[in-house]
């Protein structure tokens, strides 16, 4: 990879990506995540040469730098956050992509991402209870996230919110995607017993 429109090409690969221009200066072209509009690739000619800025784990910025010279800190930014990829034909492109994704997953990220996520997890025929699905989203503590994630389910036919319940195994007073009394036909459809409105944990219960 050493043009910028390959790079351009790349970042708009992702999910829920545009192309800006923030600063009214064609050097400089970002790819934004659509959810929080953060940039997640900057590119720019400097020196003569195509240039990346992209988001690392501070864990990871030093490791990227080591292997490849022309990895740096981050030009013009934090220098622990973000590495700057200089397109000089020395670094594969496998390895160039694998940091724009990096950088793309870092941006991308939020609770209701990780819920939806983690709700894609629940096999079919189990349920999970809102505490459970917001640990597997790295906080036990945001069980009520859970519950406000799924009620603006974006692609409730792929995250199947049908099949959290509370802690106590009850189903939803009114199911947010087909009103009172889809979520218990969507569980039965799939050999889930439902007895006055409740799941038998002990039996149908994801064990992670």
């Amino acid at each position: 990879m050493k043009t910028r429109e390959q790079a351009l090409r790349y970042g708009l690969s992702f999910p829920n990506t545009y192309q800006d221009a923030p600063f009214h200066d064609p050097n400089w072209q970002l790819v934004r995540y659509v959810g929080n509009k953060k940039a997640f690739l900057w590119t720019y000619q400097k020196d003569g040469v195509i240039c990346l800025n992209v988001k690392v784990d501070p864990e990871k910025a030093y490791f990227w730098r080591r292997i490849y010279a022309s990895v740096r800190p981050g030009y013009h930014q934090n220098k622990d956050h973000w590495n700057t990829i200089i397109l000089d034909g020395s670094i594969p492109d496998k390895a160039v992509k694998t940091m724009i994704a990096e950088s793309y997953d870092l941006i991308s990220d939020s609770p209701a991402k990780r819920i939806y996520e983690a709700v894609k997890k629940i096999p079919y025929g189990h349920v999970a209870t809102y505490a459970q699905i917001a640990e597997l989203a790295g906080d036990r503590k945001m069980a009520r996230a859970v519950g406000n994630a799924l009620h603006k389910n974006p692609d409730p036919d792929g995250i199947p919110c049908f099949r959290v319940v509370n802690s106590k195994g009850e189903l939803a007073g009114e199911f947010a995607f087909g009103g009172s009394g889809a979520q218990a036909k969507l569980l039965m459809a799939e050999g889930i017993e439902v007895k006055d409105g409740r799941v038998d944990l002990a039996r149908f219960q994801w064990r992670v």
